[in-house]
């Protein structure tokens, strides 16, 4: 978790910067596009790593996977030396890192194998930690084998995982969306933008470790129902906060713009005080809202003081929902044996992955954030609406089968 958590954090910031620099002909789409190729990856493997560990030493997959993200990484490395389509080969690169990263699964699974259930809360909320920290910690155990008494919620677990796929197709999309948002409102050049956004990142790392930990004490309280519907609820807060307004908008980036073709627009007065003022060096890197995003010239900007506000609320939710949701599902599942079902939790989550940088980087290009993130807001409400109607089923298979109280 560790090593997957750092390979991802060290790289996602600097896709884009990097997407731009190795091909020219990239856009804010295929940004998309190559961010949900890594979540492809991962939907795809984490199903057969699932089934693998079940009928094989779970050390197998994980060498394996191993050794597949170390060479995908490689490539990575390397996708600028091609004379061209070089986008297509990051894409391939990004793809097969995801599929490595699919062993998050068989982790998964173990500590659900390992784990009692007093145990698996902290034990899951410590396993994210170690993922924010880059500290692992592994200790030998060997399964139990152990015979199921009942019958599986089969309803809590499809709504256990259609919850799981909300939470990350949301913050994939906030990740997704941090470089190319900052670089328009704030007319940040590349460079700016991977250093400052990183910065950003680390910081909620930080604050995601403080969450966990708060997250052991927490839940042994309020339970963990009751924490995955504060922190949706906090999430909806940080999105509403990123909605724009006011009567300040964002620098415009006029590189592109050919002779005297302004796109029609009704804010005839603000593009005639752009046009008179154009960048004096255009030697220098192009900042800015670029005009081809049409939006740009009529959405006033997102406030840096927004944005921090939105990221550190974000960074508040996410956590919580995240180990939370993988809690209560392995809590469901019982003492059955869970690769298989954490390998669909996986890939659920890994659709989301997909979706959510697709999703964004297409209304974001083409309406703007104060669609974007009212869509988003209204998606939050509707996950809201759906755990409260599975609320009372999300329980443990002990609790649900009368062996335990709750």
């Amino acid at each position: 978790m560790f090593l997957s958590s750092v390979g991802f954090s060290i790289v996602i910031m600097s896709i884009w910067p990097y997407l731009q620099k190795i091909d020219q002909t990239a856009d804010a789409s295929f940004l998309g596009w190559v961010i949900a190729s890594y979540s492809l990856g991962q939907m795809v493997a984490s199903p057969l790593f699932g089934l693998w560990s079940n009928y094989r030493p779970r050390k197998e997959p994980l060498i394996v996977s191993i050794f597949i993200s170390v060479a995908a990484n490689c490539l990575y490395a390397y996708v600028h030396v091609p004379a061209s389509h070089n986008k297509y080969y990051m894409l391939a690169a990004r793809g097969l890192v995801g599929f490595g990263a699919g062993n998050v699964a068989v982790i998964r699974s173990y500590i659900a194998g390992a784990t009692s259930l007093q145990e698996r809360t902290s034990s899951m909320a410590n396993t994210s930690a170690c993922q924010a920290l880059g500290f692992i910690l592994g200790p030998a155990s060997t399964d139990e084998v152990q015979v199921p008494q009942g019958n599986i919620d089969q309803v809590a677990v499809v709504a256990t995982n259609v919850l799981f796929f909300v939470i990350l197709f949301i913050f994939a999309l906030f990740e997704t969306i941090v470089t190319p948002l900052t670089m328009d409102m704030y007319a940040w050049t590349r460079e700016q933008a991977v250093l400052y956004d990183g910065i950003i990142l680390a910081a909620l790392g930080v604050e995601a470790v403080i969450i966990f930990m708060g997250i052991k004490l927490l839940s042994k309280k309020t339970g963990e129902r009751a924490l995955l519907l504060g922190g949706l609820i906090i999430i909806w807060v940080g999105f509403f906060v990123l909605l724009p307004w006011g009567n300040q908008f964002p620098k415009i980036q006029w590189e592109d713009l050919h002779n005297n073709s302004i796109p029609n627009t009704t804010f005839g007065e603000i593009i005639i005080t752009l046009w008179k003022s154009p960048r004096e060096d255009h030697s220098e890197e192009p900042t800015g809202c670029p005009v081809e995003q049409a939006w740009c010239l009529y959405t006033p900007m997102i406030h840096l003081a927004q944005f921090l506000i939105s990221a550190v609320l974000i960074g508040i939710g996410y956590p919580s929902c995240n180990v939370m949701s993988y809690t209560l599902y392995s809590k469901i599942l019982g003492p059955n044996p869970q690769g298989v079902y954490m390998g669909w939790l996986t890939a659920s989550g890994s659709a989301a992955r997909i979706l959510g940088p697709v999703f964004i980087s297409q209304v974001y290009t083409a309406w703007g954030p104060r669609w974007a993130f009212s869509l988003v807001c209204g998606m939050v409400v509707l996950t809201i609406t759906l755990l409260g109607v599975v609320y009372r089923r999300l329980i443990a298979f002990s609790v649900r089968h009368g062996r335990i109280q709750e």
